[in-house]
């Protein structure tokens, strides 16, 4: 009886901490596969290729705890960046800031548009993401003209590429964000009734919790970390393209997933998504050290994405 009570308790601790035991070990497996992976260089350059995604997953974390779905990420960081290298180019005289608090206004303004139509018209997040996601890449084309902003100062890619203190600028706003995140989400009120309402909407609706206006600031989250992304991305490659941020909607979902947040709300956390990011960024960078093929790269995500969400369906059983 003793021993079958061990097993449990071990099944438990198992379940509960599978995965950071799953990231510990790909880390050792790929310290020994390849000489480069532990190097500083190369652990750095990690941080700084999973900062853009890392930052639109923690807004997607807010989104999904509730029960919903962001699918508009990627098209946000599409119209936002060109919206913002438009003023941060060469040829104008705008200071960097003006440049920054416009590309983030056009992330506010979309989550708001998101909010109110899933949030106060009861439209499903599939489908009013959906066509958010369309609108936003039809401006993105027509704002650009279809064409890449280019020419970009100094100034404002030293937000993509430059360093503080030994740290890439994206990474220290990539943790930021973390940070920010765990703060409303773990120890604030607003973070408590997210939780409440993606559990158990109507019993949360019944202890006087506003879901509409839960759901609808979870949006405006979304909107504005995917701007943040953008102008990190944007300033970064110096370019800002009409036609970037494709599948970074799946690359989110995947981190969120995968970092133990329901798809069917209620449960997650900003830390697993850092985990779940960290794994993706790991796997990716490790299996471009062993020269495996992209392909080969995507179906392995495509099968993490099934074992994500059937270890979420398993766990709601």
């Amino acid at each position: 009886m003793k021993k079958k009570s061990n097993i449990i308790v071990v099944k438990k601790l198992f379940s509960k901490y599978a995965l950071y035991i799953a990231f510990i070990v790909l880390v050792v497996f790929l310290s020994f596969s390849s000489p480069v992976f532990l190097t500083s260089k190369n652990l750095i350059n990690v941080l700084r290729q999973i900062s853009v995604i890392g930052i639109i997953s923690i807004g997607m974390t807010f989104v999904i705890i509730t029960g919903g779905i962001d699918l508009s990420v990627g098209s946000l960081v599409a119209i936002t960046s060109v919206v913002a290298t438009s003023f941060a180019t060469q040829e104008t005289n705008y200071p960097l800031i003006v440049a920054i608090v416009i590309g983030l206004l056009v992330g506010l303004v979309f989550g708001v548009f998101t909010g109110f139509f899933v949030a106060k018209m009861n439209v499903p997040p599939f489908i009013a993401t959906l066509a958010t996601m369309t609108i936003a890449r039809g401006f993105a084309m027509v704002y650009s003209g279809g064409r890449n902003i280019i020419n970009v100062k100094e100034t404002y890619s030293f937000i993509g590429k430059g360093s503080v203190g030994g740290l890439p600028v994206p990474v220290i706003i990539f943790v930021t964000v973390i940070l920010i995140g765990i703060f409303l989400l773990r120890f604030s009120k607003f973070g408590r009734h997210v939780y409440a309402v993606g559990g158990n909407e109507n019993a949360a609706i019944v202890s006087g919790i506003s879901a509409a206006k839960v759901k609808f600031t979870c949006y405006v989250i979304s909107g504005l970390t995917s701007a943040i992304a953008a102008i990190v991305l944007s300033a970064r490659i110096r370019t800002g393209q009409p036609a970037g941020g494709l599948g970074y909607e799946l690359d989110a979902i995947t981190a969120v997933a995968i970092g133990g947040t329901s798809l069917s709300g209620g449960v997650g956390s900003i830390f697993g998504t850092v985990i779940g990011m960290l794994i993706i960024g790991v796997m990716t960078n490790g299996l471009d050290l062993l020269n495996v093929s992209s392909y080969y790269q995507q179906v392995i995500k495509g099968v993490i994405i099934l074992v994500a969400v059937l270890s979420d369906r398993k766990k709601g059983v």
